[in-house]
């Protein structure tokens, strides 16, 4: 038997370190080593408790959770999961700390939840296992990405999903896309609170344009779109001209927008005609609706463990045969833009 993840709880709030204490207490599997009140306080207890992870709040006082975990990642890479206000200012931040390094964000709750922090036990326990990040990923500059000006795109529909790990992949994968992409749909779990934020970070990165998806949005050349999170799952409908669907509906594999709900609509509307990625995450989402778009004929790829965060929905995905082709994170765009062109890109 393993022993219990020791986790660091770093808030300048004493009832929110009470709470998060309480709410990971109850775990068997993990145990409270200690608490600090800022980023003095919580460097010391780095150093005498050496904890497996780290919960840490993004606004404290002297100096914030984003220079203390630039510092962290800089001198002593370890897990750290970011605790952040569900708001503008609060998604900025936590966008921000994934790209420095950060395993994870949640989310403060708001008054009269009653289920504060629900997914903070799985998280740290993820954490406490994953493999560190020793730097952030670097994204192709867009005039890089755009790869050779002779690239012209099949009638292609490609389909990402992502969780634990996505935000830093899907900014090295998209950023290789070309402007002229193909229609490209994207469910990455994650508040929605976040989304738009992400989707503004992902449009200054890459060439194509980037943004949350609207109900009934027709699929065009050059563009992503991005799920937005909250109560209702994106899905591609009408084969014939291909348009994005926001459904509401309940959690699937614990997730609302789901990746299984993405990639099983892909597979039904778009069947060979369609590329799937699955990357890193926590979980098994994506891994059947993925084995769906393979049985319709389409390219389906999936992140390799060594480059992953969270080897999760990837290594479900493979296990159940979904997965036709296994590739490091680094090498997922280039594959996807060689797949999707209508001759070798670069030949004459």
């Amino acid at each position: 038997m393993s022993a219990p993840a020791r986790v660091l709880v770093v808030d300048d709030s004493l009832t929110m370190r009470s709470m998060i204490a309480s709410v990971l207490g109850r775990d068997p599997d993990i145990a409270v080593v200690g608490q600090a009140s800022d980023a003095m306080e919580a460097r010391s207890a780095i150093k005498s408790l050496n904890p497996d992870v780290v919960t840490l709040d993004i606004e404290m006082p002297n100096m914030n959770g984003l220079e203390f975990l630039e510092k962290i990642m800089r001198l002593r890479p370890m897990p750290v999961i970011m605790v952040s206000t569900l708001t503008q200012r609060g998604a900025d931040a936590s966008l921000a700390a994934l790209e420095i390094g950060a395993f994870d964000c949640v989310g403060k709750p708001a008054p009269g939840d009653a289920a504060p922090f629900a997914d903070l036990v799985a998280k740290v326990k993820a954490a406490a296992h994953s493999k560190l990040r020793r730097e952030p990923a670097s994204p192709a500059r867009p005039s890089e990405a755009a790869i050779d000006a002779d690239y012209r795109p099949r009638r292609k529909v490609i389909a990402i999903g992502a969780s634990t790990g996505g935000v830093e992949a899907l900014i090295q994968v998209l950023s290789r896309f070309p402007a002229n992409c193909p229609p490209t749909v994207v469910t990455q779990h994650m508040p929605g609170s976040f989304t738009r934020s992400f989707a503004e970070r992902l449009d200054r990165l890459c060439a194509p344009k980037v943004a949350e998806a609207r109900d009934g949005e027709a699929l065009s050349f050059g563009r992503v779109y991005l799920a937005p999170g909250g109560n209702r799952h994106l899905e591609i409908v009408n084969p014939s001209a291909p348009q994005c669907r926001l459904a509401e509906g309940s959690p699937v594999n614990g997730h609302c927008p789901s990746v299984d709900v993405l990639f099983s609509s892909v597979a039904e509307t778009a069947g060979k005609n369609a590329i799937g990625a699955i990357l890193t995450g926590m979980g098994r989402d994506g891994a059947e609706g993925l084995l769906k778009m393979h049985r319709a004929g389409a390219a389906t790829l999936g992140q390799n463990e060594r480059s992953c965060v969270v080897y999760g929905m990837p290594r479900v995905a493979f296990e159940i045969g979904a997965v036709g082709r296994q590739l490091p994170l680094e090498a997922i765009g280039q594959e996807i833009i060689s797949i999707t062109a209508a001759k070798p890109v670069g030949s004459a």
